[in-house]
């Protein structure tokens, strides 16, 4: 049998409950930092070098990395990705 979805969407609960923005930017930010951590490994990266490539500190190359960061800037992730041969695209949908 076949269960009819009851209630509002997803989205539509975030919007009522007025968190959507903020659930948004997370979910962003945790999937940037990731993104970051995977390039990392894959160039074979520790944060030492990354940091020294960044030509800035471990400890502002850590708030990048932390995915409950949201603070990071867009000139750090372009840092970041500049750093290992990458680049950073954002599209507005």
């Amino acid at each position: 049998m076949k269960r009819k979805n009851v209630g509002t969407s997803f989205d539509s609960w975030l919007d009522e409950e007025g968190i959507r923005q903020e659930v948004t930017a997370g979910a962003i930010k945790r999937v940037l930092a990731r993104q970051v951590v995977a390039a990392m490994a894959q160039e074979g990266l520790t944060k030492t070098e990354m940091a020294r490539r960044m030509r800035t500190s471990r400890s502002a190359l850590d708030r990048l990395l932390d995915a409950k960061n949201e603070s990071v800037t867009l000139a750090t992730l372009q840092k970041a990705a500049t750093a290992m041969g990458r680049e950073v695209r954002l599209e507005l949908v």
